[in-house]
């Protein structure tokens, strides 16, 4: 009766992990002033631990998908959990900054397991009348991340230092290394990845525009968030806490939209719901880009924003394992190094920019990445007859 009971609590323990993945990927960005003072290194250093980190998980998630596909999912999520939170309590005690981004790429490097992995299991412990929600609700788990989890980082950071911060992440990891434990069911294993799954990927053209999409995305994104608070503070003169808050609307707006979209993509579809959640970030990115330096005008941006932040994700990845369900393990793999190559180019064109002060030209630059992924969006539409692979 246990494993008949468990699929019920699965989803929300991979939810779980998903919300210590998203804060140890996302935490620079919410205390990078206390990183820079506490560490001596500009904010664009710090802001470098964002971009670095993102390269190691876009190399790291297909490698370590091709590694791991043979290991039973329980022992190889909860192991990433346990690697995620040792590494964050080893954050905070990091001598210089020098160690902490060692131990940033070192962490990540295994960390780049989980959210692919979670997302592949998703489809072993429920019928695939549900799958498309299933795998939505688990990326709540990054829309908390950013609703709840940054603005405490920054809350904490703020008042206490960047270690106290690092150390409230570890402790959440534990817990949830611990419920995943409890929760997830044992003896899942998924399709073994091999060479030709990689083949067979790169010959879909559906596959990888979806995964161009993806890029794109969130390298638009990437631009402006991995210096939203430092952009706050100098274009408006905004304190820790006026930045906080907006960081929880942009995570609390990603929180509805995700809860949005889990309850309509099984009856509207993929496509659709997924083009109205790319309109919004779209919307909300060019509503920053315009009102820069009116704090109020960039909040409303940003709550329209979050609305499309974590949702378009969550809807790349339905759409990925419905235009191929045995290469899911491998294409939500490669959606998840693309996303982060997007952060990794995102951060890196953001921090040149921020670097050399134009920091009106950042949310223009993001706009035209997120206007090439809504052209790309249309172009993946489905055609009537393969509206079910939507």
């Amino acid at each position: 009766m246990e494993n008949a009971r468990a699929p019920r609590f699965a989803p929300t323990a991979l939810m779980l992990g998903n919300i210590v993945t998203g804060c140890s990927v996302l935490a620079p960005a919410g205390m990078l002033p206390e990183l820079s003072a506490g560490l001596g290194v500009s904010i664009h250093a710090a802001g470098l631990l964002i971009t670095f980190g993102a390269v190691t998980l876009c190399i790291g998630s297909p490698l370590t998908a091709w590694l791991t596909s043979r290991i039973e999912r329980r022992l190889l999520l909860a192991t990433t959990l346990a690697v995620l939170a040792l590494g964050n309590l080893a954050s905070a005690f990091a001598p210089d900054y020098a160690s902490l981004l060692v131990i940033r790429l070192v962490m990540l490097a295994v960390g780049a397991l989980y959210t692919p992995q979670a997302a592949g299991t998703a489809a072993l412990i429920v019928p695939a009348g549900r799958r498309g929600s299933t795998i939505a609700y688990i990326f709540l788990g990054w829309s908390l991340a950013a609703a709840v989890g940054l603005p405490l980082i920054t809350f904490i950071a703020s008042r206490y230092g960047w270690r106290a911060a690092y150390g409230e992440i570890g402790a959440l990891g534990c817990v949830s290394f611990l419920l995943l434990l409890l929760r997830l069911p044992a003896g899942l294993k998924g399709v073994p990845v091999d060479l030709k799954t990689w083949a067979e990927v790169g010959r879909s053209r559906t596959v990888l525009l979806l995964l161009a999409i993806t890029m794109l995305q969130m390298s638009g994104q990437f631009v402006i968030f991995t210096f939203m608070g430092p952009l706050l503070k100098k274009l408006t003169d905004a304190g820790p806490d006026a930045i906080g808050m907006v960081f929880a609307l942009y995570g609390v707006c990603g929180f509805l939209g995700v809860a949005t979209a889990t309850r309509i993509v099984d009856t509207r579809g993929a496509y659709r719901t997924s083009l109205l959640f790319t309109c919004l970030l779209l919307a909300g990115i060019t509503g920053w880009a315009f009102g820069a330096g009116t704090f109020v005008l960039m909040a409303i941006a940003v709550a329209i924003w979050g609305l499309g932040f974590a949702s378009t994700n969550s809807m790349q990845q339905v759409r990925l394992v419905a235009a191929a369900p045995p290469l899911a393990s491998a294409t939500v793999a490669l959606n998840t190094s693309v996303l982060y190559i997007g952060q990794a180019v995102g951060s890196a064109i953001g921090g040149l920019l921020f670097a050399r002060e134009h920091l009106h030209t950042l949310g223009f630059v993001a706009v035209g990445f997120v206007v090439l992924a809504l052209i790309l969006v249309v172009l993946t539409r489905p055609r009537p007859t393969a509206a079910a692979m939507a």
